[in-house]
């Protein structure tokens, strides 16, 4: 494929838990967390009027929901609050070569690490999928386009890169 690839959808995708076993109960979509940064109203004299900024790597809570259709065994691997959890969506993003118009994949990766928050059993209908979920709390995010690091997240250990740029370095060799 020459140079740029325009993306199209994502083909496939699976999900796993931190023994890198694949969560065969997991249905329907996953919906990846927001990046919201805490901010700060600035004003005052010189300013026109009010700027919300955002203070670097600084992120309010996350979360992610994975959905499972009924009450899988391998859900319950990740709802132990005391002990931390990572889970890996692995996927397939289907390209097109705009010179050519040729169909090339790309993989899309996703490591989560955190804590169960919420989980739910569903509900039980007869011949109908329970809807059960656990929710985690995202203490660490990475996400990886076409083999390469486009933003890493890592609350705990004042970590935050985008591209491989690493945003806080400079703040870390200050504090």
């Amino acid at each position: 494929m020459s140079g740029l690839a325009i993306p199209e959808l994502l083909n496939n995708y699976n999900v796993y838990n931190d023994a890198a076993k694949k969560l065969i109960g997991v249905s329907g979509e996953v919906e990846l967390p927001d990046f919201e940064a805490i901010t700060e109203t600035l004003e005052g004299a010189g300013v026109m009027g009010e700027i919300e900024d955002a203070a670097t790597g600084q992120f309010a809570a996350m979360s992610i929901k994975i959905p499972f259709s009924v009450l899988y065994e391998d859900m319950f691997t990740l709802v132990n609050p005391a002990k931390g959890t990572q889970v890996t969506l692995r996927g397939s993003m289907q390209v097109m070569d705009p010179t050519t118009a040729a169909t090339d994949y790309q993989p899309v990766k996703v490591v989560i690490r955190g804590k169960c928050k919420k989980h739910s059993s569903g509900k039980m209908v007869k011949g109908k999928k329970m809807d059960a979920s656990v929710e985690l709390e995202i203490l660490y995010i990475k996400i990886e386009v076409n083999n390469k690091s486009v933003i890493e997240l890592d609350k705990l250990n004042f970590k935050y890169c985008v591209n491989g740029e690493d945003l806080l370095k400079k703040i870390r060799s200050q504090c």
